[in-house]
């Protein structure tokens, strides 16, 4: 259930509703709303003598029962749309945030340029694996480590933020010292574990929807996070399995308008791991911001014939460039915005 405060609610007010639903053996959490402040409380029912208690308690407007398995995702728990910050980065506001980068850190000069692409065409901010969950155990697996050593030292070149994904909590202790965000894969999405150690951590999260998930399973997995008190999560749409063989995977643009109208958490897509082909990354783009995506993470690489991964549905340089420079014209159409496309930097 949500608690909605009163508009001027004291502090003292707020915290004693959180004892005693503490009392009531709930877990609760303070969502801060544009509008509204709210307790989301998940727990057990209450009888109607326990109900009454709550609702006359000092700066209570509310009760709302929430009858959706996901409780602190939804809608009921926030009507407005959430924005997680990423550094100086709002996701989910009014201006697009386009992700790019290679799928795995291969060297440094490998990610240092195309961190400079990056930015120098308008990205809010660059991707890189470091440790990379492969299909098979004689693929290459990243560079952990000494990886997200050449993320962060990119990052500082360009000034823009990061994200990697960590696959077990050995890699997440060690991102947390290296990038701004982490990412959950598709392959650990219901990966229960290591969604309440990134819940438990003060880093923004992305994840990923998995290969074979429902909707309701992709947002019961971001509520795994935020029941452990992280409200930082955005939601990635990457593409589901299906029975077709022109693509990797199914890019399932219909999810986008859909969770927007059962949660508050921002989305943005993935369309190259959702096509896996780089000639559809571009079209399958600007349908998902038409669609109502806050943004795109993109596979880009220097030389995508030389990648050690996923070169196939990697952008080259010129090939992001182009496609920001079509972002740009699209975004206004949708009532949003676009970084400016920035130029000028070099490679050092």
């Amino acid at each position: 259930m949500v608690i909605v405060m009163n508009i001027d609610a004291t502090v003292e007010e707020i915290a004693a509703v959180n004892r005693r639903l503490e009392e009531m053996d709930f877990k609760n959490q303070v969502i801060h709303g544009v509008k509204k402040i709210v307790i989301g409380a998940v727990g057990d029912a209450l009888n109607n003598n326990a109900l009454k208690e709550l609702a006359q308690m000092p700066g209570v407007e509310k009760i709302v029962p929430i009858m959706k398995p996901f409780k602190l995702v939804s809608r009921e728990a926030q009507a407005e749309s959430s924005v997680v910050k990423v550094g100086d980065v709002r996701i989910g506001g009014q201006e697009l945030v386009v992700v790019a980068g290679p799928c795995a850190v291969e060297n440094r000069e490998q990610i240092m340029a195309a961190a400079l692409a990056a930015k120098n065409a308008g990205a809010n901010m660059i991707r890189g694996g470091a440790f990379k969950p492969r299909t098979s155990p004689y693929s290459f697996q990243g560079l952990e480590k000494e990886g997200l050593q050449m993320l962060k030292e990119a990052s500082r070149a360009v000034n823009l933020p990061t994200v990697t994904e960590v696959i077990d909590e050995h890699s997440l202790n060690l991102s947390l010292n290296y990038v701004d965000m982490l990412q959950i894969g598709a392959r650990n999405m219901q990966n229960f574990r290591l969604l309440k150690a990134v819940g438990q951590t003060d880093k923004p999260v992305l994840l990923k929807r998995g290969m074979s998930a429902t909707i309701e399973e992709w947002l019961m997995a971001a509520e795994y996070i935020m029941s452990e008190g992280n409200q930082q999560v955005i939601l990635c749409e990457r593409g589901i399995r299906t029975f077709e063989t022109y693509t990797r995977n199914t890019l399932d643009l219909s999810a986008i308008p859909v969770v927007k109208r059962l949660s508050h958490l921002p989305v943005i897509v993935d369309p190259s791991h959702g096509t896996g082909d780089r000639q559809l990354v571009a079209p399958m783009s600007l349908a998902a911001i038409a669609a109502g995506a806050d943004g795109l993470i993109l596979e880009m690489h220097p030389q995508p014939s030389k990648a050690v991964s996923d070169g196939a549905q990697s952008l080259t340089p010129e090939g992001f460039n182009n496609l920001m420079r079509q972002l740009t014209i699209l975004a206004p159409a949708v009532q949003r915005s676009i970084p400016k496309i920035q130029g000028g930097l070099e490679y050092v």
